[in-house]
């Protein structure tokens, strides 16, 4: 027999106890930190991906069951916005709208006194597209021309209105119409402003 298993049983029977308790402590050790603490933390990482599946699942179920009302409200917008797109004309479209502008002025009776399309500014899916008008005639006329102007198929928007002083011209009182009538168009291909490319500038 092993010489120290034989120290062992000629220990007291107290001092024989105390070695097998510790040693089934240790294992007992052993077996938690190395076995069924891993096992453990497994399964409550289990348990929480399980919670999460099952919270998306019930998102998913949720959309799934309204899926009929977002598609209709889906089209409802697409429909809105090709209705908005539809009021932006192209690039090509706008030199006939300007002369359709300058035709209602004409056509209300006033005078153009000064008819010069500006720069146009990118806003990125449209443009807007300024004209300076200058024109001359009766308030009722400017009235009557903002009125058709505002009931244009296209969206035209009239902004910095002036009204000069009221003048005698051949026994009618005619006032200076100064503002810009403001068009947008709809930009086919719209490009990033200048500067915010990565990269650095040299």
């Amino acid at each position: 027999m092993n010489s120290q298993v034989e120290k062992v049983f000629n220990l007291p029977a107290y001092q024989r106890i105390i070695i097998v308790v510790l040693i089934m402590v240790a294992l007992a050790a052993g077996f938690y930190f190395l076995i069924y603490q891993a096992q453990l933390e497994e399964h409550g990482s289990l348990i929480k991906k399980r919670a999460a599946a099952e919270i998306q699942l019930q998102k998913n179920q949720k959309i799934a069951n309204n899926l009929a009302v977002y598609r209709a409200e889906y089209e409802k917008m697409q429909v809105r916005l090709d209705e908005a797109l539809g009021e932006l004309p192209l690039k090509k479209e706008i030199p006939n709208l300007l002369t359709s502008i300058g035709d209602l002025a004409k056509e209300k009776g006033l005078e153009i006194l000064r008819f010069k399309p500006a720069k146009e500014s990118i806003k990125g899916f449209y443009a807007e597209v300024p004209v300076t008008l200058k024109l001359a005639g009766s308030y009722h006329q400017a009235a009557a021309f903002f009125d058709a102007v505002s009931r244009m198929e296209r969206i035209v928007n009239i902004k910095g209105l002036t009204l000069g002083a009221a003048k005698n011209v051949q026994g009618k009182t005619t006032l200076g119409v100064n503002c810009s009538a403001i068009t947008f168009r709809f930009v086919e291909n719209p490009t990033e402003p200048k500067g915010k490319k990565g990269g650095k500038k040299k």
